[in-house]
């Protein structure tokens, strides 16, 4: 595996983990993010290098800071 294939697997792994932590499905995620669906599905699993504002409008769905979607 390559190492931006890792990143976005790490990065997928945290999003679902808060996700989850805050007892969201995914289609409640998404809607509260103002995304579809299948865009956070996909990001879920690793498949779509995202952008800035897609990072933002998630963090947002999740009433967190964006950085704690970047941590470790």
């Amino acid at each position: 595996m390559m190492a931006k294939e890792k990143d976005l697997a790490k990065f997928a792994a945290r999003l679902k983990k808060l996700r989850e932590e805050k007892g969201f499905s995914i289609r409640e995620l998404a809607a509260r993010s103002d995304l579809e669906y299948s865009q956070v599905q996909r990001i879920e699993k690793g498949k779509v290098n995202i952008a800035l504002t897609t990072l933002l409008a998630l963090a947002a769905g999740l009433e967190l800071p964006a950085d704690t979607l970047l941590k470790d």
